[in-house]
């Protein structure tokens, strides 16, 4: 065999040592007879039953395996428990509809509606038929009450069907919104994901991102003949992109490890709204002791920087949940907060966090947002919440005003006063002035609130030093003048000439004005940047120990939980968000 020749060929997935018998329809024990209509119809309808296995044919799904992408059915098999029930075989003449594939699968036990687009058929594209068949997997799965998960590899709409195919992206979506709320949803993005193919998985509850994917309105051939520009797949819709716009949820390697994300993510969420998460019981004792979080504040604390040291709050919530394990939702973006799914004493508990290691914790747009949209979810889906409070406030500035500050710390806030499941806050250390009043406490509604002795609750942070002691400053500052001429003239009896006699005097009085103004601010602190007012006004229910706050939360918990009812969401729908 030539080289030439040898470099055209291909792997196959033919075996060629395979037996190919003629599919046979006998009822055991019966005796042999020939075969007459009646079997030549049960073979027709076995064809019809095998031909979305074999729609795609070995050269297309070696395309689709060269891509590093598993076909629909492989990704089934790789989530599911066992083989799925499969639904709608709508599969026409012409392939009509099989370009989508519905199923109703378990995993991990519990029953979950799925769908998939086939990219070995038409590019997995949408016609009128997939949307209708989309549109009643959505309404069989809320009327069930059970999860949605979608795995998306689509070219978008089906341009031979005309409008059919934005009909069935119209009805598809439609679908999928009036389930917002009832059923919780996780989408995966694989492949290349165009116009509708986007739209309709960033409707779902959670979205996940392989690398080396792509999804977005349109695609880079059409932003360079429409404005000019160069880009490619990655700069305009890759994971590195969505993750940071909030787009994305979760980012991951390939596509093994997002349906493994989608396992572990369904074991934190209900079925439904009229259901708590499943409970785990936890070889983890309630009674564990967090010394963990002991030595992290110990060792940020009593270093040179002292209560303006940062540290990184997901520590503690490692040390709050069992066994240390939970799952953070955008953890790639907005770092300054985190939000998470853990479980403490076998309950599912949503945690929104200031992580003051990233930006001193200050709630900018995208903390604010990415927060809000946590606790909507959380609200809607009965999952009880834990804050913990470390920041100085909202990040000023002219460009977080210029996007619309007020607006996402409103809409966290709204979020936050909405919130009907049990909630605590924790104040781990700062909390001033609207961060502190717009972040879960008492008169927002949270059921428990408890500080660390190393809390910090004042209208304002260090800055408030120069309100509440202006006079002693003023007073201060007031002297320098003076202060300076008389050092001046002490220097100069010492034996200094003019200027190095007044040079003196001005350092003398400048370290003099500094020591003052730093015993005024620890005065400051002492007075006021404590909890004890919090505590004798009732804001604050108790100071709690750092190594007892696992036992305190876990154990207030538990007695919440029990007196709590999981049901739909029955309030008034409120304005924007």
């Amino acid at each position: 065999m030539t080289t030439d020749s040898t470099q055209d060929l291909i792997a196959s997935l033919e075996n060629p040592f395979a037996e190919k018998d003629e599919h046979e329809f006998r009822v055991p024990g019966q005796i042999a007879t020939e075969p007459g209509i009646y079997e030549k119809a049960l073979k027709h309808g076995w064809e019809l039953q095998q031909r979305p296995y074999k729609a795609a044919g070995v050269k297309n799904t070696q395309r689709q395996h060269q891509k590093h992408r598993m076909t629909v059915w492989e990704r089934i098999q790789c989530l599911a428990d066992e083989e799925p029930t499969v639904l709608y075989q709508n599969w026409g003449p012409n392939l009509d509809g099989a370009s989508l594939v519905t199923a109703l699968i378990k995993v991990n036990g519990r029953d979950v509606a799925i769908y998939g687009h086939d990219f070995t058929v038409r590019a997995g594209s949408m016609d009128a038929t997939n949307g209708e068949k989309l549109a009643r997997l959505f309404e069989l799965a809320a009327k069930r009450g059970i999860p949605l998960v979608g795995m998306n590899d689509s070219a978008g709409a089906y341009i031979p069907a005309g409008v059919g195919g934005l009909d069935g992206y119209a009805d598809a979506f439609t679908a999928l919104r009036k389930i917002s709320g009832v059923i919780p949803s996780i989408m995966c993005m694989f492949g290349f994901n165009a116009g509708g193919g986007s739209y309709l998985p960033r409707q779902g509850s959670f979205l996940i991102q392989p690398n080396e994917t792509f999804f977005g309105l349109t695609g880079p051939g059409v932003v360079k003949s429409v404005l000019g520009e160069d880009v490619t797949p990655d700069e305009l819709g890759g994971p590195g992109v969505h993750s940071q716009s909030g787009v994305t949820d979760f980012v991951v390697p390939d596509e093994v490890a997002a349906l493994r994300k989608v396992r572990a993510l369904l074991d934190y969420l209900p079925s439904n709204n009229g259901e708590m998460a499943p409970y785990r019981p936890s070889s983890d004792p309630v009674s564990r002791k967090t010394w963990d979080i002991d030595i992290l504040l110990k060792k940020a604390f009593n270093s040179p920087t002292g209560f303006n040291t940062p540290f990184d709050i997901s520590i503690m919530i490692q040390q709050l949940c069992d066994h240390g394990d939970f799952v953070e939702v955008q953890s790639e973006r907005a770092r300054n907060t985190i939000t998470a799914l853990g479980r403490m004493g076998g309950h599912v508990i949503g945690f929104v966090a200031n992580n003051s290691s990233v930006a001193s914790g200050q709630i900018d747009i995208a903390a604010a947002y990415k927060n809000a949209r946590f606790i909507r979810f959380c609200n809607l889906y009965n999952i009880p919440m834990i804050f913990l409070e470390d920041t100085t406030g909202f990040l000023p500035g002219r460009e977080q005003e210029t996007g619309g500050i007020v607006q996402a710390g409103r809409a966290m806030l709204d979020a936050i006063v909405d919130l009907r499941t049990p909630r605590f806050l924790v104040l781990v250390r700062n909390a001033f002035g609207g961060a502190y009043a717009s972040y879960n406490n008492y008169p927002t509604g949270a059921d428990f609130v408890v500080a660390l002795p190393t809390t910090r609750v004042a209208v304002m942070g260090p800055a408030g030093v120069e309100y509440v002691y202006k006079d002693e400053l003023k007073k201060i500052r007031g002297s320098v003048k003076e202060r300076i001429a008389k050092e001046t003239e002490a220097q100069k009896a010492a034996g200094l000439g003019d200027e190095d006699a007044k040079a003196a005097a001005e350092q003398l009085v400048k370290d003099w004005v500094k020591s003052e103004e730093a015993l005024l601010a620890q005065r400051y602190e002492r007075e006021l940047m404590n909890p004890d007012e919090a505590l004798s006004l009732g804001s604050i229910s108790q100071i709690v120990m750092p190594s007892d706050l696992r036992q305190v939360l876990t154990e207030h918990m538990d007695f919440c939980l029990r007196h709590y009812q999981p049901e739909p969401l029955q309030s008034v729908q409120r304005e924007f968000h």
